[in-house]
């Protein structure tokens, strides 16, 4: 079976190889069959990926340790889930997972556009069976899935420790989607930049590919965020690293993208800058997939050192050469006579928030490589921690924030007075309120105060958007209110789908600041029955307990939270010994609640005197984090989901010009 799978491989990067260029001449010589030929090619391509996924799959399932993947990520005692995540839980697995992602984005792709597109697709398939190479011809002559051991190990190393946990399941899956996505906007606008043609076209039909994208980019890092905060026993959920950062860059560009692309749409603004944003993004999730990958930097995120490096940085200069120059290429026909009439603006306040979305990714791109860098060039590795990226990034954020207000309501091509008191003299009155009650509450001034009063100005436009358009149709259609907000938002999707968008972004930025600004940390040693003050909470410890099974040891303190003279929890922080590969790990325990995490490590227990250390750490209003990414995700359905108008129309660019048959 594993030589099946290996022939699979080496198939897939054939047919691949095949798909390109008979794609490429089709267009060219505008021979319709030939163009259909690679879209068959790219569908066995797919066909032999799946082939090669299921038999890896298989040969973890089954413990088959004279693989050397299964018997470096996997092991006997390794429970399902895991097992299963172990496919991409390692270096070759993922690049074999990756492939298999794009691959089914491919034939989807295929799928959609069978009728529609015909002048765009040929230079489509190209450019996602160039990118499949990549990747195939890593899987087949750098780093095989498939390679067997001299002799078959008895016992597998097991998975590391760190990654044995519920978001591993869908954590990496989640942003490998967002990554591999983003190669499907990418592969239009790059057929679009060769054909000439620079409209619209390409961008209404990647526009639910651009959301599903920054999706699944948006979920990708909020679950890795909440991985770090259960997993790591740090109190935190985000510390700045370097594979947290290539995460993040894209998702930053991604957002530009899609705020920048209304203002093509209505104003038919910014091409050149669209396309950009579109290339670039996919070339960040390239960046981001070398920095995982080359051993460059160091990170509890990345895989081990390898030789992937040099390939990856090749692949990167070579997307960025060739897009470049299609761009510089396609330069005059990208430039529009539309510019922005005034400040007062949305155009302009869309374009000041790509600009800080920008700012932002370059501030962490650049704090990403600099040690990298100074290394390469001094000799010495110049660590750049969190609080560079914090005091960077802190104001931007805000500025951030009061544009997203802003945007929403502010009149296109230019607001009047008039216009101005009417879209925000409600909202800026409750964010004053807000700021009033913020320093009578004793919230001290500073970024935490400024990103809540922020926030209710923000959450007051976005109000008074759904307010005035329910209230209108209730005066045009005499509908109940509940209807009216209901076909309202079905009416358009896209535009109000954005607005619950901003209200998770809102939830976000509060519990950040919250968590960030006002978190109390406690550190002790306690004999049983022994207590410590937490914030408002007092923590007696009472016991230790201990287990053991085949796979695991636990080790666990008993605790007992008590609030106002009462108990009100009991929580047992543990420390976990992995038998298989000897590692020991911290298993945090919790008490979320809306307003608080209380949040408990097992820093020691010394047998012999019974004495423990306990960390404790208050981190105020981190569960609206978390509630933000479900309400982002919720917008992004609304405005992913097409209205009933778009179900019954016809197909995006059906009468597009076509390639005509021989």
């Amino acid at each position: 079976m594993p030589e099946l799978g290996r022939l699979a491989i080496c198939l897939a990067l054939l047919f691949a190889a095949y798909a390109t260029g008979v794609s490429i001449v089709g267009a060219i010589r505008r021979r319709r069959h030939l163009v259909r030929s690679g879209a068959h090619a790219a569908y066995a391509v797919f066909a032999l990926v799946v082939v090669a996924v299921a038999i890896l799959l298989r040969a973890l399932l089954a413990h088959d340790f004279s693989l050397e993947y299964v018997a470096a990520y996997s092991s006997s005692t390794l429970p399902v889930q895991y097992t299963v995540a172990a496919l991409w839980g390692g270096q070759k697995g993922s690049l074999l997972f990756w492939a298999f992602m794009l691959t089914l984005f491919t034939t989807i792709v295929q799928v959609q556009n069978r009728e529609r597109n015909r002048d765009l697709m040929p230079w489509v398939t190209a450019t996602l069976m160039t990118t499949a190479m990549f990747f195939l011809g890593l899987l087949t002559f750098v780093t095989d899935p498939f390679e067997r051991l001299p002799i078959a190990a008895r016992e597998g190393a097991d998975l590391n420790p760190l990654l044995q946990n519920y978001w591993m399941t869908i954590h990496p899956p989640s942003l490998y989607t967002g990554y591999v996505s983003a190669s499907v906007p990418f592969a239009f606008a790059i057929a679009a930049l060769a054909t000439g043609r620079l409209g619209d076209q390409w961008i209404r039909s990647v526009r639910r590919w651009s959301l599903f994208s920054w999706f699944f980019l948006t979920l990708g890092n909020l679950f890795g965020a909440r991985w770090a905060y259960e997993v790591l026993g740090w109190g935190g959920y985000w510390a700045w690293d370097p594979v947290e950062n290539a995460a993040f860059m894209p998702w930053l560009v991604s957002t530009a993208y899609l705020h920048s692309v209304m203002i093509q749409e209505k104003k038919d603004m910014l091409r050149v800058w669209n396309m950009v944003l579109v290339l670039l993004t996919f070339s960040l999730t390239i960046f981001g997939t070398f920095l995982t990958r080359s051993g460059v930097i160091s990170s509890v995120h990345s895989f081990t050192q390898s030789g992937l490096g040099p390939f990856f940085i090749g692949f990167l200069l070579l997307v960025l050469v060739v897009s470049g120059g299609l761009v510089a290429y396609r330069f005059p026909e990208l430039r529009t006579a539309a510019t922005v009439e005034s400040f007062l603006s949305r155009e302009a306040a869309f374009l000041f928030n790509n600009l800080v979305l920008v700012g932002i990714a370059f501030a962490v791109f650049w704090g990403t490589v600099f040690p990298v860098v100074s290394e390469w060039v001094r000799g010495v590795k110049i660590t750049v921690g969190p609080p560079f990226f914090n005091r960077v990034n802190a104001p931007l954020g805000v500025a951030l924030l009061l544009l997203a207000g802003i945007g929403p309501a502010i009149a296109w091509r230019r607001a009047s007075p008039r216009n101005l008191w009417r879209a925000f003299a409600t909202p800026v009155g409750a964010g004053l309120v807000a700021a009033v009650a913020l320093l009578l509450a004793r919230v001290p001034l500073g970024y935490a105060h400024a990103t809540f009063a922020l926030g209710v100005f923000v959450l007051g436009t976005i109000a008074q958007e759904f307010w005035r358009g329910m209230r209108a149709r209730q005066a045009m259609l005499h509908e109940s209110a509940p209807r009216a907000l209901s076909r309202l938002v079905g009416k358009n999707r896209r535009r109000y789908g954005g607005y619950i968008i901003h209200v998770g972004v809102v939830a976000v930025f509060v519990g950040v600041a919250a968590s960030s600004a006002f978190r109390v940390e406690v550190q002790q040693t306690l004999a049983a029955g022994q207590e410590v003050a937490a914030g408002k909470f007092t923590l007696r410890y009472e016991q230790i307990t201990k287990q053991d099974d085949p796979h695991m040891s636990r080790l666990a303190a008993v605790v007992s939270v008590w609030r106002d003279g009462r108990q009100i929890a009991t929580l047992a922080p543990e420390k976990r010994f992995y038998k298989k590969p000897q590692q020991p790990t911290t298993e945090v325990a919790m008490r979320p609640t809306l307003t608080e995490d209380l949040y408990l490590v097992l820093g020691s227990y010394d047998e012999e005197s019974g004495l423990v250390t306990l960390l404790a750490y208050v981190n105020p209003l981190v569960s609206w984090i978390w509630i933000g990414g479900v309400i982002m995700a919720l917008g992004t359905t609304v405005a992913m989901w097409p209205t009933l108008a778009e179900r019954r129309a016809p197909a995006y660019a059906l009468g597009a010009a076509r390639v005509p048959a021989d």
